[in-house]
């Protein structure tokens, strides 16, 4: 067991590490601008990855199937926890609004889909699709409600859902797909070159973007939560995840790869929609620099277990 974490770690965490260390410091002495970066990863490689993977996955209707329903148990799950959690210990709404985003938003599309490819190979990143493309638009229509219940517009998060490029070009791939039909050879080769530099750039970004995340010190109360939100992220969702893919008889590869997804640390744009929202962005931004420290040690141990 130790060996087998042990070479995971070498052989997955510490390939991921590089980029996300570059990308912390260039930030950190360099001043990198990840605007841009972000522009040509949320417009160009996030669909080329989406679309390349989603046309050549090896991925029945089953595992859609299954996907869907364990993205919506899990969330649901998780919900329940935070929404008990922050009764329990009597937080105010914002705190709450923020452990919620916390516990329900996980990074799994700029950290857990490079760490499923290497962890799982390109059969794990077939797998991995589907529940990405759920996440995204989880995040742009449940995660703004949850981050601003008062404020929720459902045009506004719709709206918000089809400013995305990947959806469109998950659409175009689930087409495909249902017609039996293929793009040209020199798109196709285009779309997979261009999807092969995602990981390398996410992760940079990722790096850049844990050097800007607030590390305050915080109110008793936000941090009371912000342990809450640690355990939650780091110990409970991973036995919430075992308990839906138990319920739903998800086995095998499907297994491992939602499993690992569901147990990635806080995503890094919920402190987006807690600051926009007031959703304790203090609290969202702390939980995040620490979950994803604490990633790099728990996550090999996770997926040495389900391998």
């Amino acid at each position: 067991m130790i060996q087998t974490v042990f070479s995971t770690l070498f052989q997955v965490v510490v390939p991921l590490s590089i980029p996300v260390i570059v990308g912390a410091l260039l930030k950190r002495y360099r001043n990198l601008d990840t605007k841009a970066l972000t522009m040509l990863y949320l417009y160009f490689l996030s669909p080329a990855i989406i679309l390349e993977t989603l046309t050549t996955a090896e991925i029945s209707y089953d595992d859609v199937y299954m996907t869907i329903a364990f993205c919506l148990l899990n969330l649901l799950l998780l919900w329940i926890a935070a929404q008990a959690s922050g009764k329990i210990l009597k937080l105010p709404s914002p705190e709450t609004a923020g452990l919620t985003l916390i516990s329900c938003l996980t990074n799994s599309v700029n950290y857990g889909l490079p760490l499923v490819l290497l962890a799982f190979g390109k059969l794990g990143l077939d797998k991995a699709s589907v529940y990405v493309v759920i996440q995204m638009i989880i995040v742009n229509t449940i995660g703004v409600y949850f981050a601003a219940r008062s404020q929720f517009s459902v045009k506004n998060a719709l709206k918000s859902v089809f400013s995305l490029p990947a959806i469109y070009t998950a659409i175009l791939a689930v087409l495909l797909r249902t017609f039996n039909l293929h793009l040209p050879v020199g798109v196709q080769t285009g779309v997979a070159m261009v999807a092969g530099a995602y990981s390398p750039v996410v992760l940079t970004i990722l790096g850049a973007q844990m050097v800007g995340v607030n590390n305050a010190e915080l109110e008793q109360k936000v941090q009371t939560g912000f342990w809450m939100g640690v355990t939650i992220r780091l110990l409970v969702s991973p036995l919430i995840a075992c308990f839906g893919l138990y319920l739903l008889n998800i086995k095998g590869i499907l297994y491992s790869v939602l499993f690992i997804l569901s147990s990635m640390p806080v995503a890094v744009n919920a402190v987006v929609l807690a600051e926009r929202f007031d959703a304790s962005p203090k609290l969202v931004s702390k939980c995040i620099l620490w979950t994803t420290l604490a990633s790099f040690i728990i996550l090999p141990v996770l997926i040495a277990v389900v391998k």
